[in-house]
């Protein structure tokens, strides 16, 4: 079973050649085109119930909490102490990680062209117009349970696009839930961020899931970069998922549609970002890694959170370099010896990089 044994995520200083410029928040409604849109909600014989427009429900502004570096248990009250604190930073993720989050979601291949949905889904309108169409509109009610670490689950659902913006419901396309036991390694910070790597079958095929909270956006604002990794005798980057999203409230299970509360917008035939701005040395002022080993218990020895680790420097070359839309980048390097490197980029300021290892013979 393939491995995360090793996840760093840095936040990375860049230099005078490479300026941390956020991209612009994607903001909804200011002005109705004329032009089919797919961000809007459609009416349906199965119905999502539509949120109408409102501000978000208030929520605490993420608070990032460094864990103390582990060290040598002496006594049994050092131990539980250490227990406790442990499930006192799980409970925080959980809590930050809960809820709706709605937003759009692409495909894009391995050079990084967006993927248009099947003809089959588009109505027949845009096509008329001449609209190709990228993004799905998708939620993702994620719940964890802050009393039992390890206990997560979502589900990432994909609606249909529809034409015209006043619409009270939405077609669901697909329902799709993941549960955290299924992954092979999951590295979780306190803010809400999270790594996983999920094995798909039958073919070996690993979906490394990279989830960054967006640190300007109040808790309420991240993105998901999936990397679809064929494995064999030669691994290769097969493909990328993106979805940038918006917590608007508690877990409902989607049962309620954010509509135009939610300011995400379609994206995927978006600018990309320029590849120079990826190139060059960069400088990490913060850094927190997991790592995972194959002795530790098969269940629970797959979870693990980010602890410190040593800042450290970079130079970063073209080679596996995917840039996107939204500002986002993807690495993707063999390293020798069935291990590999991959990277996903979610802000200027926020990269995660992740070594896995291919766990072959």
């Amino acid at each position: 079973m393939p491995l995360l044994s090793g996840q760093l995520l840095q936040l990375p200083l860049p230099d005078a050649n490479h300026r941390a410029l956020l991209p612009p928040r994607a903001c909804a409604g200011a002005g109705a085109s004329p032009v089919p849109s797919s961000s809007c909600s459609p009416s349906s014989s199965s119905p999502l119930r539509l949120r109408r427009c409102s501000n978000s429900s208030p929520r605490t502004a993420l608070r990032v909490v460094s864990p103390e570096t582990p060290t040598t248990v002496d006594t049994e009250a050092d131990a539980t102490a250490g227990a406790q604190a442990d499930n006192g930073r799980w409970a925080e993720f959980a809590t930050r990680v809960s809820g709706e989050w709605d937003g759009f979601g692409a495909e894009f291949t391995a050079a990084g062209d967006p993927v248009e949905l099947p003809e089959n889904v588009v109505p027949e309108a845009f096509r008329e117009w001449g609209v190709q169409v990228f993004d799905w509109q998708t939620q993702c009610p994620t719940l964890a349970d802050p009393a039992a670490p390890c206990a997560l689950h979502y589900r990432l659902v994909r609606l249909l696009p529809t034409v015209g913006c006043e619409a009270d419901a939405a077609t669901v396309h697909t329902s799709h839930q993941r549960h955290a036991s299924s992954a092979a390694a999951f590295a979780y910070a306190a803010a809400g961020s999270y790594v996983a790597a999920w094995p798909k079958g039958p073919a070996p095929v690993l979906e490394v899931e990279h989830c960054v909270v967006r640190p300007d956006g109040g808790g309420e604002v991240r993105v998901r970069v999936v990397q679809t990794v064929a494995l064999g005798k030669e691994t290769r980057l097969r493909g990328l998922k993106v979805f940038s999203e918006q917590w608007y409230g508690p877990f409902r299970n989607g049962e309620q549609l954010g509509g135009c509360a939610v300011k995400e917008t379609a994206f995927a035939a978006g600018e990309k970002l320029d590849v120079s701005e990826v190139l060059g040395q960069w400088e990490s002022r913060d850094a927190a890694a997991a790592r995972f080993s194959d002795e530790l218990d098969p269940e629970t020895g797959k979870f693990a959170e980010l602890s410190p680790a040593e800042p450290g420097k970079v130079l970063r070359d073209a080679d596996g370099v995917v840039t996107l839309p939204k500002q986002l980048w993807s690495v993707f390097k063999e390293h020798g010896d069935g291990e590999f490197l991959l990277s996903a980029k979610s802000e200027p300021d926020n990269k995660i990089d992740t070594v896995l290892r291919n766990g072959r013979g």
